[in-house]
């Protein structure tokens, strides 16, 4: 055989081996699991006290894990990275101090590595107040979402608006565009008192006062405020503070299968 036609030869052959040889399989990427504290914070707020946020983390999984704090809204790179062996209870008080910052309000994003399934998150908002810092203090549960928070309408009912209450709502845009929410405030389910529309940055957490959403409305208990929007990774939550004690409820958004458009007003 020629030279030339030999070289040929061996260039297809080793062509055709490449061709049946399967690509080298790719390791599958280890599972992780990911819950979400809709908001913790450390901030003064009035009646001279500064809320504080507490969260537990609880192993209960049979084996040793890591776990990942981050805080997505907060400026600057926040997260915090540590071994939570099986078994342990790893409890943080004041969640913003312990990640070195004096002030800040976000949500919390918990992931567990190496495990599809999440350790067991608790958090608890409480205020201390600053002329008294030995008062006793009462501890409000947040509600851990574990699941996949989005639903196109959500709904945060008993609302308060008075010389005795006050009442802050929060909306969350974890996503990487602008996210467009539409809100309606309601007395009677279905009837919407006023709408407005909000936008919130990527990466914003926006918390306000129902007055500031609302700044025509008149004082008033068991409100309920619709909130609509088509954008994923968004979180909803209100919470109802009591202005003699400071004492807070949170409140977790609903969700109905069959609801008015926030949009439609009435």
């Amino acid at each position: 055989m020629p030279r030339l036609a030999l070289i040929v030869a061996v260039l297809l052959a080793a062509a055709t081996a490449a061709a049946q040889t399967p690509p080298p399989e790719t390791a599958p990427e280890p599972p992780k699991a990911t819950v979400m504290v809709p908001v913790v914070g450390k901030v003064f707020g009035a009646g001279s006290v500064q809320w504080r946020t507490d969260v537990d983390l609880i192993n209960t999984l049979g084996r040793d894990v890591m776990v990942q704090l981050t805080l997505p809204t907060a400026p600057g790179d926040q997260f915090l990275l540590f071994p939570l062996p099986a078994g342990a209870t790893q409890r943080l008080p004041d969640i913003i101090g312990a990640f070195s910052m004096d002030r800040a309000l976000s949500p919390l994003q918990v992931t567990t590595f190496n495990s599809a399934t999440s350790v067991r998150v608790s958090a608890t908002v409480y205020a201390v107040k600053l002329d008294d810092p030995n008062a006793a203090v009462h501890t409000e549960p947040i509600a851990v979402i574990y699941g996949d928070p989005f639903f196109p309408v959500r709904t945060l009912y008993g609302l308060s608006f008075s010389d005795n209450f006050r009442t802050n709502i929060g909306l969350a845009n974890l996503g990487d565009t602008p996210a467009l929410f539409t809100i309606a405030l309601q007395r009677l389910s279905g009837r919407n008192i006023a709408v407005t529309p909000i936008t919130v940055p990527p990466g914003t957490l926006w918390h306000t006062s129902i007055q500031a959403l609302f700044p025509l409305i008149t004082k008033g208990d068991d409100f309920s405020v619709l909130v609509e929007t088509g954008y994923r990774k968004t979180y909803v939550y209100a919470s109802v503070i009591d202005n003699a004690t400071s004492e807070a409820r949170f409140i977790e958004p609903t969700f109905a299968v069959t609801v008015q458009s926030a949009s439609t007003s009435q």
